[in-house]
């Protein structure tokens, strides 16, 4: 056996024969400041090699590279050469004249590093292609980065077994530690006697929380499969499991989610477990059984979809074999709650859903169907209740559902197309109706609807016909319906009076046909024959003038403002028609009739910034009067003592990008003062504090409301969110959500009051880093 070595004034030598074993047969000793071959590089401080049996030692600052081809792309010249040939002992190529490529390149191919290796003392066997590494080992992949104290790596599979390990995963901050750990393949390891956090930390940093296991799998559809696993605060053991199964890619895993408990009054104690089954890249389905101690078995399950984002939908159904309903009024359950139903079998199914079909057309799905008015009530709270499901639909879709104390919830499916002026819709109504008294008729349905609207130019000229038809066939189980034919041709044309007048009129005639039917038990009442129409016309004339003027500024931020006036008088009148014989289903039903102008002023002010220009606010005030005069015994004609209508008054200001202001009200002219205020007010800064508070009040009505909403940063990580509803003409507070939320690197906790006049709750929802749901416990 023999041996030489690089010492001396050559700090670095490099060694080239790892992946063409044939250069074994040169010379023992090699100096070089870098060389590589076609596969892998590798540098060190010192380097030995061994002929018999083949194999390397390298000592100091150890870089190993493994190189992959890449493919061919056009060189870009660089300024600099590195002549790997020189370096090999290769024939120089030909020269470069735009520069040099400053890439790894051999032949005109080029390479990335696909894997490095480093360490302090490295020992490679040739023939079994084995590496013995110690002292500050680290393994750096396309994915993951492995640290140890020492390791054998096998260089064909590129696995290998390593002690005192830690692997950090880039796409998602997890953090894995083992006495013992084995790279069983791609981002595949085993870990004997480790721990894992789904969160980035430094390395000497103590874990806030961890999952710690005498055996951990991690496999390649990215789940961490732990045996005897504990889960650890600040290193401290506070829950075992035998076996579990953690997430460790932020894409959706199939597996157990972080349970939810609560406990209440009316239910006692509860638990969910929720199950998260990713199906494929696009759909997924979450089943959610909870018990409740004093219910049963609540079943649940949430199914989504998403295939582009316009083409999503979601559907969750729950249901609950009520063990505290009871048909006796007089227990504690009712007389305790004021709850009023006497169904068992309880449920709400809710969805949505957006599709688009391409050329134009759009789709919506809108489900909202429960068992009775209490259930979302009493079930307001947690993941399924009624107030994270509407927040978390009204953020995915823009729109949440109806108040949950409304009787008659909508489900509807829409259609729509627009193209060169002219859109139809088409829209199917069903009413889900849980009204404790249902003597009343039954609510209408659309079975279905039909819209077809239009406004097109008349050729050569500066006038535009436009339209507007709908069909409906109103059902209902009880009651009358009917098959409603509304048809609105218009023709609309500015009027050139003069230079300084922007004038527009429109006439347009009006036909509504109905074929009545009765369904259910029908309706006693009913007078209307089997056909009725109505036949009536109507005519609209504005004038008006735009005068505006700019004001320079001389601040730094903004170079000036201006103000827009646009005063103005409307001409509005519909032909008076007896409607008393038509059914009245809707405001198509009932045109009253007009005769009355409208007079008013609207300002206009924009701030500019150079060349930016943004809203400062507006001003509005307007007032009508009325000619209309007679009273011949039709409801719409009655006589008008006090044809002047309220004046009205809209302001809005936005002083800053951050700030706004909205303030509505209207004034009665015949003594009764202000009957309508309506104050509408935000405020965001940089840091993302927000505040808001709403204010309305309607004389006649009993409303006098305040709603305020606070949510700031006070401290350190510490947040605070406050929202209030208060009825000040009930001088009672009908909602009271108050959150104190502290928000770590890695956890966070939330407690968490909600108050409504039927029940108070308390909160706590834990949260893990990049592990999806929550934990949450409710009481």
């Amino acid at each position: 056996m023999t041996s030489s070595s690089v010492k001396g004034s050559v700090r670095r030598a490099v060694f080239t024969a790892l992946a063409i074993p044939s250069l074994l047969l040169a010379p023992a000793i090699l100096l070089a400041e870098g060389v590589s071959t076609a596969e892998w590089d590798i540098s060190a401080d010192r380097i030995i090699r061994y002929e018999d049996p083949s194999s390397i030692v390298a000592e100091g600052n150890i870089v190993l590279e493994k190189r992959v081809k890449l493919p061919p792309k056009t060189l870009k010249p660089k300024e600099k050469v590195t002549d790997w040939s020189t370096l090999l002992g290769e024939p120089a190529p030909k020269a470069v004249t735009a520069g040099e490529i400053d890439e790894q390149v051999k032949g005109g191919e080029q390479y990335e590093t696909a894997l490095r290796i480093e360490a302090d003392w490295l020992t490679y066997d040739v023939d079994a292609k084995t590496i013995k590494a110690k002292g500050n080992v680290k393994v750096i992949g396309k994915d993951d980065t492995l640290l140890a104290d020492e390791g054998v790596i096998r260089l064909e599979t590129e696995t290998g077994t390593f002690t005192e390990a830690v692997i950090k995963r880039k796409e998602d901050d997890l953090h894995l530690e083992g006495k013992a750990v084995e790279k069983t393949g791609l981002n595949t390891y085993h870990i004997a006697d480790g721990w894992v956090i789904t969160c980035d930390i430094e390395d000497d940093e103590n874990p806030p929380w961890s999952f710690s296991a005498a055996d951990t799998t991690v496999k390649q559809d990215g789940y961490a499969i732990l045996k005897h696993a504990k889960f650890n605060i600040k290193g401290v053991p506070v829950m075992y499991s035998p076996y579990l199964v953690v997430p460790v890619k932020e894409t959706r895993q199939s597996g157990l989610l972080l349970p939810e408990i609560s406990s209440s009054n009316a239910g006692g104690f509860s638990i969910g477990i929720p199950f998260f089954w990713a199906i494929n890249e696009y759909t997924d389905m979450t089943f959610i059984p909870e018990f409740f101690e004093d219910r049963g078995l609540m079943s649940g399950v949430e199914f989504r979809y998403t295939l582009a984002q316009d083409s999503k939908g979601e559907i969750i159904g729950n249901y609950l074999n009520d063990d505290l309903s009871d048909s006796d009024f007089t227990s504690d359950y009712y007389t305790d709650t004021g709850y009023t139903h006497d169904n068992s079998d309880r449920y709400w199914i809710r969805g949505k859903a957006d599709h688009g079909f391409g050329d134009g057309w759009n789709s919506r799905l809108d489900i909202d169907i429960v068992s009775d008015r209490d259930y979302l009530t009493e079930f307001k709270s947690g993941y399924t209740g009624f107030d994270d499901s509407d927040k978390r639909f009204l953020d995915t879709y823009g729109r949440g559902f109806e108040n949950r104390t409304d009787d008659t919830r909508e489900n509807t499916l829409k259609f729509q197309k627009s193209w060169d002026g002219m859109s139809l819709q088409g829209n199917f109504l069903v009413i889900n109706d849980v009204r404790e008294e249902k003597d009343d008729p039954t609510p209408l349905w659309k079975l279905p609807e039909i819209k077809f609207a239009g406004l097109v130019p008349i050729t050569n000229t500066i006038t535009s016909f436009k339209w507007d038809a709908d069909y409906v066939n109103y059902y209902r189980e009880d009651g009358v319906g009917a098959h409603r034919f509304d048809i609105r041709p218009a023709i609309s044309t500015p009027i050139p009076l003069s230079q300084y007048l922007e004038s527009r009129a429109e006439l347009g005639v009006r036909n509504t046909f109905y074929v009545i039917e009765e369904y259910g038990d029908g309706d006693p009442d009913n007078d209307y024959g089997s056909t009725e129409n109505r036949l009536l016309a109507d005519f609209e004339m504005e004038i008006g003038s735009t005068l505006l003027r700019e004001f320079p500024l001389s601040g730094e931020t903004y170079s000036a403002f201006d103000h827009q006036v646009y005063p103005y008088i409307k001409y509005n009148y519909v032909t008076d028609v007896n409607q008393d014989d038509l059914p009245d289903f809707d405001d198509v039903d009932r045109v009253l009739e007009e005769n009355k102008i409208t007079y008013g002023v609207d300002n206009f002010f924009h701030i500019y910034s150079g060349a930016k220009e943004r809203e400062l606010g507006y001003l509005k005030i307007f007032q009508s009067y009325d000619f209309t005069d007679t009273n011949d015994g039709n409801f719409a004609n009655e006589v008008v003592d006090e044809p002047f209508s309220d004046v009205t008054l809209r302001l809005a200001f936005r002083p800053t990008t951050r700030t706004y202001l909205k303030y509505e009200t209207d004034y009665n002219v015949y003594g009764d003062g202000f009957v309508r205020h309506s104050v509408e007010s935000s405020y965001i800064n940089r840091r993302g504090d927000f505040f808001s508070l709403d204010y309305s009040y309607l004389e006649g009505e009993d409303v006098e409301q305040l709603n305020g909403t606070i949510n700031a940063k006070l401290f350190y990580n510490w947040y605070a969110e406050i929202e209030v509803e208060q009825s000040l003409a009930e001088d009672e507070t009908n909602e009271a959500n108050v959150s104190l939320l502290y928000l770590a690197k890695c956890w966070g906790i939330e407690f968490q009051t909600k108050y409504t006049p039927e029940d108070t709750r308390f909160m706590v929802t834990f949260s893990l880093a990049n592990l999806g749901n929550p934990f949450r416990v409710d009481m």
